[in-house]
């Protein structure tokens, strides 16, 4: 059985001089490790190699059969750690409320307990004749929501 804990050990000793940051570690019931790394610019494929060696060193050699995969969280998937959040302030996010409500919106803050987003509405101010797009803010709880995760756009 592999230690989940050495795995993520040894993957915080690789990443302590780097600007990456680990998003998550997953070990499935038939041994397959995945590691998901994220940094600020992206990932590069040779780091990802490089990490895979550096865990493939540290673990014990009586473990025979595993399978090891390193990569990046994945662009447009749900966000799983603090630093993904801060990474998109800025941005526009879509996020899935427990209650069942989707909310696109610009990411303005976010620290460890909340995060802020900006949407726009249309309201009628008292006075004007037509609607005015205005911006509301809105703040999660991490509790309170399903996923956030940052919007790709072709514009």
């Amino acid at each position: 059985m592999i230690d989940k804990q050495k795995v993520i050990e040894l993957t915080r000793e690789w990443l302590a001089d780097k600007e990456y940051f680990l998003v998550d570690v997953v070990i499935s019931k038939d041994d397959k490790i995945t590691v998901e790394i994220d940094h600020s610019d992206g990932v590069w494929i040779e780091d990802c190699a490089e990490l895979s060696r550096h865990i493939e060193s540290g673990l014990s050699s009586d473990i025979d059969d595993y399978e090891l995969e390193v990569g990046s969280a994945g662009l447009g998937q749900p966000f799983k750690v603090l630093q993904q959040y801060i990474n998109y302030i800025g941005k526009e996010i879509e996020v899935l409320s427990k209650d069942g409500k989707k909310h696109k919106g610009i990411l303005k803050s976010a620290n460890e307990q909340e995060f802020v987003i900006g949407v726009e509405k249309k309201v009628k101010l008292e006075g004007s004749k037509r609607p005015q797009i205005v911006e509301e803010e809105i703040h999660f709880a991490y509790n309170e929501i399903k996923y956030a995760k940052y919007i790709i756009n072709f514009k």
